[in-house]
């Protein structure tokens, strides 16, 4: 089943522990979108700073469906609605898994590349008036028990600047709780960020099977892949 499209139920989640290459470059917190208007990107250049699965752990994989480039990954807490991409950019997406008995992590990134700097901010206001719309918190109850169905869960989210490298936006946060019945947690960050005509939407889940506290391992572990897409597609675009 794949991770890039649906979350998969908690009783089968899996993966025994988040692991990643050494060396990945990290991201700094600071305000708003980037107004760098003489950085120029190209959906090659975007695609360039795709995560190989090798850049990650051994046992990183690509699902058999990536994501779709017609729409966005989810913004909000809640039932998993992916919103219109704004604008008509160049769209690139790809995505990433690891699953196995006790937990599970998906990666996802898209890559929109815009006519130009006026287009890009247009788009990159309303990503960011649509995720500080989000309800900070939402309750779902259990669907039908079916291997594509997600167990019931309560979850919060925040949204924090995020700064790396000249690339600027937000990131929110979310934690998901799983109901007792099928116990688990999730931690997700969902970063948005512009420079120049470009806007990156990266997206990083861990799914933890029975009792876990988020720990400082998921803030480090989504900063680091989100900087290291960033910085690989600015050193594709200095060449």
């Amino acid at each position: 089943m794949s991770m890039a499209t649906n979350v998969m139920r908690m009783v089968t989640a899996g993966c025994a522990a988040v692991t990643l290459a050494v060396g990945l470059a990290g991201c700094s917190g600071d305000d708003g979108a980037s107004a760098d208007r003489d950085a120029t990107y190209t959906t090659a250049t975007l695609k360039a700073g795709v995560l190989e699965p090798a850049d990650v752990g051994t046992s990183w994989k690509r699902p058999e469906q990536q994501p779709p480039t017609t729409t966005l990954t989810p913004l909000c807490p809640g039932v998993p609605t992916r919103p219109p991409i704004p604008g008509t950019p160049g769209v690139i997406a790809a995505a990433l898994a690891d699953e196995g008995d006790k937990g599970a992590q998906a990666f996802d990134q898209m890559g929109l590349v815009y006519a130009d700097a006026p287009a890009m901010e247009a788009a990159f206001t309303k990503l960011q008036d649509a995720m500080e719309a989000c309800p900070p918190t939402a309750t779902r109850s259990a669907g039908p028990r079916e291997e594509s169905s997600e167990a019931g869960y309560t979850e919060t989210s925040t949204i924090e600047p995020l700064e790396s490298g000249g690339w600027k936006g937000f990131v929110t946060l979310r934690h998901k709780v799983y109901e007792p019945t099928y116990p688990g947690s999730a931690d997700i960050a969902v970063a948005v960020v512009g420079r120049g005509n470009a806007v990156v939407v990266a997206s990083y889940a861990v799914y933890w099977v029975g009792t876990h506290s988020t720990g400082p391992e998921f803030d480090t572990d989504w900063r680091r892949m989100v900087g290291t897409v960033l910085s690989r597609t600015d050193a594709k675009r200095a060449k």
